[in-house]
C-alpha cells in the first residue's frame, strides 16, 4: 500500500465564537437574561454595569465594538507583545457605553427605579423534613425517614420500591434495616400535611386525604369503599357497576364523586417551586393596540446597560504614556487587551440579540395582525418558521430559537411565540386555515356539550365538516389528544 500526497479544495463552514455566543443568548429568556450578564462580569473585570449618570449617555458615531475578532488570534508570543497596538482602546472618546441600549423608551419612567419583586416559599422538602423533626425519633430511624423523604417526588409520592430503600441505605449510607421497619416510618410520614404524602400510588393517595375527613359524614365512607373496591370502574367512569355492586341510586353517587373530585392528586404539587424560571412567565415583548396601530416594544428591565471598565482603560493609557515597556508590563496589557476585546464582543452580542428579537417579533406581528387586534383565535393565519425566516432573513434555526424560549404580552394575555406557529388545514372551498382555528372551534364545541352525553369523535368529525373543514376523525382525534381533551366517555357527567 503506498501514500500520496496532494492538494485538495474543500469548503467548510465555521462559526466564530461571537456567533456562537449570539446563538447562546438568543436561547435566554428575559427572565434570567440578568443572571446571564451577571456572569459575564463576574468572569471579565473588563466589563462592568453603567453607573446610573452614564445611562442616557450614547455615541452613536463610535463604532469601536467592530471588527475586534482578530485580535483573539494572537498567542502571546514575542512578536505579539513588540506589535502591540492599543491606540484605539487609549483614543479620546472611548470612555461612552456601546452604541446601544437596554432600557426602553417607550416606558422611561417604569424603568427608573425599579424594583422587582420575588416572592419567599418553602420548599417541599424543607416542610417535610421541619415535620419530621417533630417527630420522636433516634438517629438510626431519622435517618431511614430522611432517605424516605428524598425519594418522594415533585408530586409527594413515594414511587421507589421499599427494598431499593433498604439497598440504597446499605450500600451508601451503611445502614442495616428492613422492609418493615421502612413501612412503619412511612406511615407515620403520610400522616404529615398535606394529606395525601408518600402514597405509594393514586389510590392510596387519595384514601389517604378521606380518611383525615372521615367526621364529615357518611358519604366520605362510601367514597372510601368506591375507591377501595372499584377504583378501576371510577377511573373509567362505568358508573352502573359502582351502583350496581353498592346498592346506591344516582343521588348518593353524585355526593360520592363530590367527594372524590375535591381530593388534591397532587398534593405536593403546589408547595414551592423547584424551577422559578417556570414559575414565573416574564414576557420579553409587548404589544399594544393604539387606535388600530399596533406598538412594539422589547421588555429590557432586567438588563443593565454596559460599558467597558475605566479602570481597564486608564492601565492602557498608563502604558501608553510610559517610556519603559518591559516584556511584564507588555503581558499585563496583552491580557488586558483580550478582556476588553471579550467584553466588546459580549455588548455586541447583547445589541445583536435584541435586533433579532425584534425583527423576529415584529414579522409575527405584522403576519398575525388580525389576531393581535381582536384577540379571536380563528384569526390566526397558518404559519412556519420558514415564513418569518423569509421575512427577516434570517435562518430558520435562529427563529426557532426565538420562538421555543420567548413570550409575547397582549391585551389579551400572554402567549408563548409558539403559539402563534400552526401549519395549514384546507375548507371546503379552498381556503387554506390554521390547525390552531380548528382547535380552537373543537374546544369551543365540546365546551358547549351536554355532559350527560358527551360527543364521539365520529360527530366531532361530522359538526367540523358541516361548518366547512375537510377533516378526517383521526385528525380530530389527534387535535383533542393535543388539547389534553379526554375521550367522550371519560367526559361524561350524571
Amino acid at each position: 500500500m503506498s501514500l500520496s500526497q496532494g492538494l485538495y479544495q474543500k469548503q467548510l463552514q465555521k462559526l466564530s465564537p461571537q456567533q456562537i455566543q449570539l446563538m447562546k443568548l438568543l436561547q435566554v429568556p428575559t427572565a434570567i437574561l440578568e443572571e446571564r450578564i451577571k456572569e459575564e462580569i463576574e468572569e471579565n473585570p473588563a466589563l462592568e454595569q453603567a453607573e446610573e449618570d452614564h445611562k442616557d449617555e450614547y455615541d452613536e458615531t463610535n463604532d469601536e465594538f467592530k471588527d475586534s475578532e482578530d485580535d483573539f488570534e494572537a498567542d502571546g508570543s514575542e512578536d505579539d507583545y513588540d506589535n502591540l497596538d492599543i491606540s484605539e482602546y487609549v483614543s479620546e472618546g472611548d470612555d461612552e457605553v456601546g452604541d446601544y441600549k437596554l432600557r426602553d423608551d417607550n416606558y422611561p419612567e417604569v424603568d427608573d427605579g425599579k424594583v422587582i419583586p420575588h416572592k419567599v416559599e418553602v420548599g417541599f422538602n424543607e416542610l417535610m423534613l421541619e415535620q419530621l423533626g417533630q417527630l420522636n425519633l433516634d438517629d438510626h430511624q431519622q435517618k431511614i425517614a430522611e432517605q424516605i423523604i428524598g425519594n418522594l417526588d415533585d408530586d409527594g409520592y413515594l414511587r421507589r420500591d421499599i427494598s431499593s430503600i433498604v439497598d440504597d441505605l446499605a450500600f451508601r449510607q451503611n445502614i442495616n434495616t428492613t422492609e418493615e421497619e421502612i413501612g412503619q416510618l412511612v406511615l407515620q410520614i403520610q400522616q404529615f400535611d398535606p394529606p395525601g404524602i408518600c402514597a405509594r400510588n393514586l389510590q392510596e393517595c387519595l384514601l389517604l386525604q378521606l380518611e383525615r375527613k372521615l367526621d364529615e359524614g357518611k358519604h366520605v365512607e362510601m367514597a372510601m369503599k368506591v375507591l377501595e373496591k372499584y377504583f378501576d370502574e371510577f377511573t373509567k367512569k362505568h358508573y352502573e357497576k359502582i351502583q350496581r355492586g353498592l346498592n346506591i341510586n344516582d343521588d348518593q353517587l353524585k355526593e360520592i364523586i363530590k367527594q372524590i373530585i375535591k381530593l388534591n392528586p397532587k398534593p405536593a404539587g403546589n408547595i414551592g417551586d423547584t424551577n422559578k424560571g417556570e414559575s414565573y412567565v416574564i414576557p420579553d415583548f409587548f404589544i399594544v393596540n393604539n387606535n388600530g396601530k399596533l406598538e412594539l416594544s422589547l421588555n429590557s428591565k432586567n438588563a443593565p446597560d454596559l460599558r467597558i471598565s475605566e479602570g481597564y482603560r486608564d492601565m492602557l493609557k498608563d502604558y501608553e504614556r510610559g517610556s519603559k515597556k518591559d516584556k511584564r508590563q507588555k503581558e499585563a496589557v496583552f491580557f488586558i487587551k483580550q478582556k476588553i476585546d471579550a467584553a466588546k464582543w459580549f455588548i455586541d452580542a447583547i445589541k445583536q440579540r435584541q435586533n433579532t428579537l425584534l425583527n423576529t417579533m415584529e414579522a409575527i406581528m405584522n403576519y398575525q395582525r388580525e389576531f393581535f387586534i381582536t384577540g379571536d383565535e380563528t384569526e390566526l393565519r397558518p404559519m412556519i418558521l420558514k415564513y418569518i425566516a423569509e421575512a427577516t432573513n434570517l435562518d430558520i434555526s435562529t427563529v426557532s430559537r426565538v420562538a421555543n424560549s420567548k413570550f409575547v404580552q397582549t391585551e389579551f394575555g400572554t402567549y408563548r411565540l409558539k403559539f402563534f406557529f400552526s401549519e395549514s388545514l384546507q375548507t371546503e372551498s379552498g381556503e387554506e386555515v390554521s390547525t390552531r382555528e380548528v382547535k380552537k372551534i373543537l374546544s369551543d364545541l365540546i365546551g358547549e356539550e351536554s355532559k350527560k352525553h358527551p360527543l364521539s369523535d365520529e360527530r366531532l368529525t361530522e359538526l367540523l365538516q358541516e361548518k366547512g373543514y375537510n377533516i378526517a376523525r383521526r385528525t380530530v382525534a389527534k387535535y383533542r389528544e393535543q388539547l389534553n381533551i379526554p375521550v367522550a366517555r371519560l367526559r361524561k357527567e350524571l
